[in-house]
């Protein structure tokens, strides 16, 4: 764990329970190389830096006019 108390890598399934998602979404951005992910032995870890990264890189949604 970092200083602060997080934890500096994740599981996937931490990161998708994190950005209130499912597995499938994590490993489609992980696929198409918009999510970065390490190895460590069998497991796929992604660091919270990379996951907060990917989030901030989303889209914005456009407000709706209001008429």
């Amino acid at each position: 764990m970092s200083d602060t108390g997080q934890k500096l890598a994740l599981s996937v399934d931490e990161a998708a329970r994190r950005a209130d998602t499912c597995r499938d979404k994590i490993y489609g951005a992980i696929n198409t190389g918009k999510l970065r992910a390490r190895k460590n032995g069998r497991r796929t870890l992604i660091l919270a830096s990379d996951l907060e990264a990917f989030l901030n890189d989303l889209p914005m949604l456009a407000p709706k006019s209001s008429m």
